[in-house]
């Protein structure tokens, strides 16, 4: 399924079924290329560093998309617009392929074969019938292999430059462990905080309170401007521990007012609330220092997993369908399942997933088996609610919750899934800061539209 972490390959093998020839170019000016009897068979679509990308690798391209579209019976974005999207991807490519070439990254025929035999297995069919159905597509398979390959090549070069360098500390696997168990799991956490008080209980007059709440939001502007929060707290709180700089230890949020707790339920740590709270007995301004997980009765070496029990419908956006249409459509679909639609028929027909099958059904999911954004919109669902059109790279979501449910894990297992869901948080922004980047630094030129000859 999409939304659970795969080898990269595996996850953009239905784009590749539609991308078109990436052919190689070898450098040359910025000229037209010329056939032997000296008439013009090409022209230059963009210059990239000291490569092309020539007008007949861009039409091409184009072609399989569009003919693709056509069979899906999708949405054309305007020709000029595709245009211009599929350039700017071929484009960016290119500059990955050059900067592979300089770091010695090679893909051989030998895992290019296991690659395609992989991707053969996935789809439930022999390498030979694998190759019957892309071409039967209209993809001819010197077309497919090639994208394969390149799609390999910049696996590893996102590997080398990106990947191997994202570090995972055990602070934030422990703070991602403590705040991703599904609605109000932060409420199930000890916290450890410090607070600044201001005494105004409610049959304080009425000036004394807007005067009291004007000078916690003067300190609460301090605070996020950066200055000492100890040092704050030692001079202007009015509560107990305001001597130790308002630290207050780890405490379970059951013994807080409950204004207090929820809006500290949601902060990662060394964060400080972004509003004054107001409690009966005075204004508070707080900041989380760290989170640990409730200290009940579960085992030293085991503690409880939230799992839930999802579906979901999936539109890809690109290739047609742009980010508008998809998310009106999925509101479309959500009306009519309130009307008394059927969500797992909605799904095998419209999902483009590899959950269609089974109705968009993903089973028991733990926490950080999903990409962020799919994981959060789902633990803010009640049982049998639906959400909204959820956006992640993957494309547009409509999520359904059918349960929960809490199963023992091991420490050890849950760490691993938090681990591996916030290393791939951090590398897709860092592959993202990288790409901007490397297309900043490149030298792309962008050829006016002109016919072939």
């Amino acid at each position: 399924m999409a939304i659970v972490k795969k080898l990269r390959l595996a996850t953009l093998a239905a784009g590749l079924a539609v991308a078109a020839s990436f052919l190689s170019v070898a450098p040359v000016q910025a000229q037209a290329l010329s056939g032997n009897n000296g008439q013009t068979v090409d022209t230059i679509a963009a210059v990239v560093n000291n490569g092309v990308i020539t007008r007949r690798e861009l039409d091409e391209r184009m072609g399989l998309i569009t003919r693709r579209l056509n069979q899906q019976n999708a949405p054309v974005t305007p020709m000029d617009q595709l245009r211009q999207q599929v350039l700017n991807q071929m484009v960016l490519e290119r500059i990955q392929l050059q900067k592979a070439k300089e770091d010695g990254i090679n893909v051989d025929d030998a895992a290019l074969q296991k690659t395609l035999e992989r991707l053969a297995q996935a789809n439930n069919m022999s390498l030979d019938m694998y190759r019957a159905r892309i071409e039967a597509q209209g993809v001819p398979w010197i077309t497919f292999t090639g994208d394969a390959r390149t799609e390999l090549t910049l696996s590893r070069l996102r590997e080398k430059e990106v990947d191997s360098k994202v570090t995972v500390l055990d602070a934030e696997v422990a703070n991602y462990i403590a705040s991703q168990r599904g609605p109000n799991a932060g409420l199930t956490s000890d916290l450890h905080m410090q607070h600044i008080f201001l005494k105004v209980p409610l049959n304080t007059p009425e000036t004394d309170i807007e005067a009291a709440q004007k000078k916690a939001q003067a300190l609460l502007n301090e605070a996020k401007g950066g200055a000492n929060f100890e040092k704050l707290a030692k001079a202007n709180s009015q509560a107990p521990d305001a001597s130790k700089g308002g630290d207050t230890g780890y405490v379970s949020p059951s013994k807080l007012p409950p204004e207090f707790a929820k809006a500290t339920s949601t902060l990662r740590p060394g964060q400080i609330n972004p509003d004054v709270i107001r409690t009966n007995d005075g204004f508070e301004i707080v900041r989380l220092v760290d989170r640990r997980a409730g200290q009940g009765s579960a085992s030293a070496d085991s503690t409880r997993l939230v799992q839930t029990h999802v579906r979901h419908i999936l539109l890809r956006v690109g290739d047609g369908m742009s980010e508008p249409q998809a998310c009106q459509k999925l509101l479309e679909i959500k009306q009519q399942i309130a009307a008394g639609g059927d969500f797992a028929k909605f799904a095998h027909t419209y999902s483009q997933d590899g959950s269609s099958s089974q109705g968009g059904d993903l089973g028991w999911i733990s926490p950080g088996e999903t990409v962020p954004e799919f994981e959060r919109a789902m633990n803010s669902l009640q049982d049998g609610q639906i959400s909204d059109p959820v956006r992640s790279e993957y494309g547009y979501y409509l999520i359904q919750v059918l349960g929960r449910r809490e199963a023992e894990g091991l420490v050890s297992q849950q760490m691993g899934l938090a681990r591996q869901a916030i290393g791939q948080r951090k590398a897709e922004q860092a592959y993202a800061d990288w790409l901007r980047e490397l297309r900043d630094t490149a030298y792309v030129e962008v050829k006016p539209q002109t016919s072939l000859q």
